[in-house]
């Protein structure tokens, strides 16, 4: 009896060792498919849009000579105005998705004295190409059809005869007002 309870001792801690090593051994090896897994759990990531969004239709707007209100309200305030260059607006415009590399977009607005001398920068998309880019990273889902065919209405055949033979339910009644006690006591 007593080899019998140490045979049975050993082979319980070889058990577990070995499911040790095994638990061990799967958590090292990170496959492909346990990479996928990982990866399908991942926190929700946003679009990071910094600066103001300059538009082709915005640039199209400006022409030289005009004051640096005018250009404040077809462009916006700009983001950035260097003390040691007053002469000069810049309009910086990124966007970082998660999916891609950031894109960054420059407008620059040169004055001499208070009015619009010129402005240089990167092509602008329009408001239209810029907006369709906005969503396209995302899957369209499926609207569901909100009308049912006449062949779909057809699988579930009218129920005439319960309808007719079932006694009509009597209307709900307003309810009775309750009675409460008064908020405060008329000991006062």
């Amino acid at each position: 009896m007593p080899d019998q309870a140490c045979c049975n001792a050993r082979l319980g801690r070889i058990l577990w060792v070995s499911a040790a090593v095994a638990v061990l051994a799967g958590c090292g090896s990170f496959d492909g498919a346990s990479r996928r897994v990982a990866n399908a759990i991942t926190p929700y990531k946003i679009d990071i849009v910094q600066g103001n969004f300059v538009s082709r239709e915005q640039v199209q707007a400006l022409q030289p000579g005009m004051s640096r209100q005018q250009v404040r309200e077809i462009l916006g305030t700009p983001l950035v105005t260097s003390v040691f260059h007053g002469d000069r607006w810049e309009y910086v415009f990124t966007i970082k998705r998660p999916s891609s590399e950031m894109e960054s977009r420059k407008l620059t607005v040169f004055f001499q004295g208070d009015t619009l001398a010129r402005f240089e920068g990167d092509e602008m998309p329009s408001e239209t190409e810029f907006v369709a880019t906005l969503g396209s990273h995302k899957g369209k889902p499926k609207v569901p059809s909100l009308e049912a065919t006449e062949a779909q209405l057809a699988r579930y055949p009218a129920r005439k005869a319960e309808a007719a033979a079932a006694p009509a339910a009597p209307a709900p009644s307003a309810p009775t007002p309750g009675r409460y006690p008064p908020l405060e006591s008329s000991s006062r």
